[in-house]
């Protein structure tokens, strides 16, 4: 059996994180439900309900996202249920009939997605689905909460009765308003509703003049309230009837309650599934605002938490907008405690409750703020020691207080415990204090405990060197600006800073010396090499990052060389292809302007033909052979390369940027020549003067016509089928006209 005790809950402020959670629920038994929320002393059943949890959490990003289930408190008519010969009312159907509903909507939709929602899924198989109780109550009751007309066939005819009752009734007291009012009788309201029946509003001067029953007065007394005499007695049978319906609704409300009786453990049952839903809910929605997740529980004894944030402290900051620095922590059988050390307000005991909070979370069932790579374990006993322990009610003292704590942790503590211990050893005389301490930490070391301790007595930060699976740790502190990095380092003690920190709060340097001289020198010089140590440990690290940084820089160099070193090939190779297709080219084409040449002269086609024919013969051969060879030449391993070959690769690539250089020049050469070229057309096109019958086209089109005529900078142009004008500068000339 578990032992997280409501001491070590409160002292790492469980209950915040459950006011938060219950924020979240749709209900108040939810709400109720989350308050009572304790950590789960069975590993199974924790499991369970963690990937509850964690399943719900994964519809908020699903297409297939769980069902509202909002529900109605029905403990009221659970309790009534139980008690023979009570009677629901029709609001209290309609809760029964709407929870039912809402439950069975959630079985068929677990049992559909049973492959998305597993644990859900199991959670909802022994729930009973039963659509009868709704029907029931659904024939009875309208959804308005009234006894429907067919709920029983002298109810219909009761309310038909009642229906043309009122008619009559509406009917004689029309006629009687309007012949009193005609007879000016009325005052200008004319008529008003008392106890629920319609009277006239006679003025008092003529009220003795209008048959009726008196039912009353206005404030002043100028207005009398009669009911005519001519509808009092339908009236009359209106309530009688009203009666009778009222006491059919009473019979069949007796009725249905009495046939649903047997089915309060059901309905029961149906508001313990959705009141646990509207608390797995609440979870889920506050780990979806925390971005936490579900760690792997390891079978071996570990804690590592990556990236590990105090959810409170995140919620709080995350208003602020002030940023939050995670912590990473790693505990195991080689590293059983770790010892925090360092100066106040460098975030130790903030490190030490974020660790015991994510811990006592995660066996509450609550997912936490941590990476993914993230794993724990089960921890039987969760001991803590954390905060001013002075005792008022007691009567006794901080020290007192903490002695009785560790006789707790000597009793409880085992293989299956993790303590949380801030500040150990303080409260009484530092050399006394901090020798008990010694001998505390060295029993539940041997006891095989997991722990963090943080503590600022030097002989702790020794015997945690000397110890083996202890291991020493410090919050980083800038010894420049004597400020927090709240950044946890294992493998090293902390210096407190003392001196230093006095210093910076303005204490005179005088007075620092003179404090200095009451301290023994061993543990100034001891204190002294921690605190140089740690700035020489803070300067590695900063040299370190520079390395990596500049070690990247040149990877990217070094990749960015070999991009552009794969690319040069690439062209050059390309280059290369181009070159001997273009040689290939020019030696077919001289081939063929000999023969041509050669026929020009002799004019024998048979000799051409023959020739040629001859000449393809011999191209044929050549290509046959060549790729007869290229088949046959082994492929070589490319980063097995002789001398020889990285020698002719190298005057191969010399040539290939030769011919490149050649080919470039050539080009820019024709380049030049073609933009000499356009230069001359333009510049004769700009001195041309057009005339009559010049074939023109307009600049950019592609239809041509004929000048038909030139008047004032303007051409006629004929198209054939039309005729059009345009400005000269709009048009280029395409074949002159003939003089």
């Amino acid at each position: 059996m578990g032992f997280i005790s409501k001491k070590t809950r409160d002292d790492l402020e469980f209950n915040s994180i459950l006011e938060t959670v219950e924020t979240f629920c749709i209900s108040d038994l939810g709400r109720q439900k989350v308050q009572k929320i304790q950590p789960i002393s069975n590993k199974p059943d924790l499991l369970k309900e963690l990937q509850q949890v964690h399943e719900y959490t994964t519809s908020f990003i699903s297409e297939n996202r769980i069902p509202n289930h909002d529900f109605e408190d029905l403990t009221a008519e659970i309790h009534l249920l139980k008690i023979q010969n009570s009677c629901l009312e029709t609001a209290s159907f309609l809760k029964i009939s709407s929870n039912s509903e809402t439950v069975n909507t959630l079985l068929l939709f677990f049992k559909k997605f049973k492959d998305y929602y597993p644990t859900l899924h199991r959670e909802s198989e022994p729930i009973e689905h039963s659509t009868t109780v709704i029907h029931e109550i659904q024939r009875i009751i309208t959804p308005y909460g009234e006894v429907a007309d067919n709920a029983s066939a002298y109810l219909k005819d009761i309310r038909k009765e009642m229906h043309k009752v009122r008619s009559k009734v509406s009917n004689s007291f029309s006629r009687e308003m309007s012949k009193y009012n005609k007879a000016g009788f009325l005052d200008e309201i004319r008529e008003s509703v008392v106890e629920n029946q319609r009277v006239l509003a006679v003025q008092a001067m003529y009220r003795r003049k209008v048959k009726g029953s008196l039912l009353g007065s206005s404030k002043t007394g100028s207005i009398a309230f009669i009911a005519p005499q001519a509808t009092l007695e339908l009236h009359r049978e209106l309530q009688n009837l009203e009666q009778d319906e009222q006491k059919e609704i009473n019979r069949l409300l007796k009725e249905l309650t009495e046939w649903i009786r047997p089915f309060f453990p059901l309905f029961d049952t149906y508001q313990t599934y959705l009141t646990q839903l509207d608390c797995v809910g609440a979870k889920a929605k506050y780990a979806l605002e925390t971005n936490a997740l579900l760690p792997a529980f390891s079978n071996s004894k570990k804690i590592y938490f990556k990236k590990a944030y105090h959810p409170i402290l995140l919620q709080k900051n995350k208003g602020t907008k002030t940023p939050v620095i995670p912590q990473t922590l790693s505990l195991h059988e080689a590293q059983q405690i770790i010892v925090i050390s360092g100066p106040n307000a460098g975030g130790k005991s903030i490190t030490l409750k974020t660790i015991g909070l994510l811990q006592v979370m995660l066996q509450s069932g609550l997912l936490i703020p941590v990476d993914e790579k993230s794993e724990t374990y089960f921890f039987d006993t969760i001991l803590t020691d954390i905060g001013d322990n002075q005792s008022i009610e007691n009567q006794l003292s901080t020290y007192s207080y903490r002695l009785k704590n560790m006789r707790g942790f000597l009793k409880r503590c085992n293989a299956q415990t993790l303590f949380l211990i801030d500040e150990f050893g303080t409260g009484s005389d530092p050399e006394l204090g901090g020798a008990l301490a010694e001998i505390f930490l060295e029993e539940f070391y041997h006891k095989k405990a997991f722990g963090v301790i943080t503590t600022h007595y030097a002989n702790l930060k020794v015997l945690a060197d000397e110890l083996e699976n202890v291991s020493n740790a410090n919050m980083q502190f800038d010894e420049k600006t004597l400020s927090p990095l709240f950044q946890l380092h294992i493998g090293q003690a902390g210096s407190s800073f003392t001196f230093e920190v006095a210093q910076k709060n303005g204490i005179p340097f005088g007075l620092i010396n003179r404090a200095k001289k009451k301290v023994e020198g061993e543990k100034i010089r001891l204190d002294k090499t921690i605190s140089k140590l740690q700035k020489e440990r803070n300067l590695l690290q900063r040299n370190s990052k520079v390395l990596e940084a500049e070690q990247e820089k040149a990877k990217e160099q070094t990749q960015n060389l070999s991009d552009k070193e794969r690319k040069v090939l690439e062209k050059l190779k390309s280059f290369q292809e181009l070159y001997d297709s273009n040689q290939k080219m020019l030696t077919f084409g001289r081939k063929t302007n000999e023969l041509l040449h050669k026929y020009f002269q002799t004019n024998n086609k048979k000799e051409l033909f023959a020739a040629f024919h001859k000449w393809v013969l011999i191209e044929k051969t050549k290509h046959t052979k060549a790729a007869a060879s290229k088949e046959k030449t082994p492929k070589k391993n490319p980063l097995k390369k002789t001398k020889n070959e990285l020698k002719k690769e190298k005057e191969k690539n010399q040539s290939l940027q030769k011919i490149e250089k050649e080919i470039l020049g050539q080009v820019a050469e024709v380049r030049k020549e073609k933009a000499r070229k356009a230069e001359k057309v333009a510049k004769e096109k700009a001195a041309y003067r057009f005339k009559v019958k010049d074939k023109v086209r307009l600049i950019d089109g592609k239809a041509c016509g004929i000048i038909d005529k030139i008047e004032k900078n303007k051409a006629t142009i004929d198209y054939g089928m039309f005729t059009t004008q345009a400005n000269l500068d709009q048009i280029e000339l395409v074949v002159a006209g003939k003089k």
